[in-house]
């Protein structure tokens, strides 16, 4: 899918919005939340315009897989504990009723010492 022009996370992507980068490469963006629920949120994004995980198709696997595989590497060098004293949460909200906000698919990893602020 290409860019979409009204998209605040294409727009991340293609560096026009500023962010905290965590992790960047080819396929993949990783990005401090700007609204933190705890010590560790940031989000990690396709840099492909996927609406949400009700998109993804079989073509999508390999890039799922690898975005899955990178979630708990980069919690472990943000600041999250091992597993399992330590530990974090994946969220990927989809769709309104799933309380997406932004149409672009991303998960939010997040942890560090509780409480958190929502979660």
């Amino acid at each position: 899918m290409s860019p979409d022009p009204d998209c605040i996370f294409c727009k991340i992507v293609a560096g026009q919005i500023p962010s905290r980068k965590v992790y960047e490469d080819d396929e993949l963006l990783a990005f401090h939340d700007i609204n933190p629920w705890a010590p560790v949120h940031f989000l990690i994004v396709p840099k492909v315009h996927i609406p949400s995980m009700a998109q993804l198709t079989p073509e999508h696997e390999r890039l799922m897989g690898r975005l899955m595989v990178l979630a708990p590497k980069l919690a472990l060098e943000q600041g999250c504990l091992p597993y399992p004293q330590g530990g974090f949460r994946i969220v990927c909200n989809t769709g309104e009723h799933g309380g997406q906000e932004v149409h672009h698919l991303h998960v939010h990893v997040i942890g560090g010492p509780r409480p958190w602020r929502k979660g």
